[in-house]
């Protein structure tokens, strides 16, 4: 249980194991974008270490709750996406999650294929084991109301889906991030009307992104996706602060860094092995390789740089402005301006040569 938040309850965990039976171990992700970045790994991991451990992974595909939208952790309703969407989303997802777990022993379902057979007559009967307190309890929920913002009621469907997706599946442990916590518990008290064993709990922590700010997201442009060239997912890790360097040594790779090393190599070090990690050795070489030749040797001209076009620039752009444009449209990175002066401009990194 090493690398988890919360477990809910260590005790009914001990208890399930003494079964002698596979457990069935269920992650729910939505495709609402066609790539993995590093925070959806964590959870993904986890459920690796089940599947190591002879254990039954299942992988939920929510082809239906993706139409709507997971509310969790939202400060406004997410933008709904159309079903071919959601599912050509799902193929590159899957294929890269496989870079994780094992293919052949690895169950994966689609909610779709019970929620579209569902009746509206069924759909009022679900809805009526939830009460609309429950659902004014979850934090952003509440917080939206509060905050005079919208919470439609569509959103309020979500934890009952989810919940109802652990009962369909006959899960005995849910995985996710600490902001999926109430909709995992939502699945426990339906398990029981259902007379079945409640499914445990267990929740990672999130990941933040490389702003070291909020969770990392594509929407924020502080994400490092799995599938990204290894020169480019290098060069990312190797822009995330010292402080986030050692939880990301914690939380992606399990281990404390090590205090001997220069912050510089232990830096290098990170960004090799996850570069390693979903590429091979061989590409974490070259990738720290090619970084090295443009920023420790600074020979430009050997480096493979990417180019921008003038005309792509706006008429007047200050340092700042142009840095942050750089970042963002070359590397698909965003960064705040008060973290571009930090630790780019007060130390001196950049050069403008107009």
């Amino acid at each position: 249980m090493g690398g988890t938040a919360v477990v809910i309850s260590r005790e009914e965990l001990k208890e399930r194991l003494k079964l002698g039976r596979p457990l069935r171990v269920k992650l729910g992700v939505d495709p609402t974008a066609p790539d993995i970045h590093l925070g959806h790994t964590v959870a993904i991991e986890k459920l690796r270490q089940f599947q190591e451990l002879g254990h039954q992974a299942v992988l939920l595909i929510g082809d239906f709750t993706a139409t709507i939208g997971d509310p969790s952790g939202r400060s406004v309703t997410r933008p709904p996406l159309s079903r071919e969407q959601v599912l050509e989303n799902a193929e590159t997802y899957t294929k890269q999650a496989f870079k994780i777990l094992d293919r052949d022993k690895t169950e994966i379902v689609y909610n779709g294929d019970w929620f579209r057979k569902m009746t509206y007559e069924e759909v009022l009967k679900l809805n009526s084991r939830v009460t609309m307190q429950q659902m004014l309890a979850r934090e952003d929920f509440k917080a939206r109301v509060e905050g005079g913002k919208e919470v439609r009621l569509h959103e309020m469907q979500y934890p009952i889906m989810q919940g109802w997706d652990s009962v369909e599946i006959r899960a005995d442990v849910e995985l996710g991030g600490t902001d999926q916590l109430f909709n995992i518990l939502v699945g426990r008290d339906l398990q029981k009307e259902e007379g079945m064993l409640p499914q445990i709990a267990m929740t990672m922590p999130l990941l933040e992104g490389l702003d070291g700010v909020r969770k990392m997201s594509k929407s924020y442009g502080n994400y490092v996706g799995v599938d990204e060239a290894p020169e480019m997912m290098f060069g990312k890790m190797m822009s995330a602060s010292d402080e986030l360097m050692d939880r990301y040594y914690l939380v992606l790779l399990g281990e404390k860094r090590d205090m001997g090393l220069h912050p510089m190599e232990a830096k290098k070090l990170l960004a090799w092995k996850i570069t390693a990690r979903y590429h091979d050795s061989a590409a974490a070489d070259a990738a720290r390789s090619d970084w090295e030749t443009r920023f420790s040797k600074r020979d430009l001209a050997a480096a493979d740089l990417p180019e921008v076009e003038i005309a792509s620039l706006s008429a007047g752009m200050n340092a700042l402005a142009l840095v942050s444009f750089l970042f963002e449209n070359v590397f698909q990175v965003k960064k705040s301006n008060g973290v571009l002066r930090k630790e780019h401009f007060t130390p001196g990194v950049f050069q403008l040569n107009m």
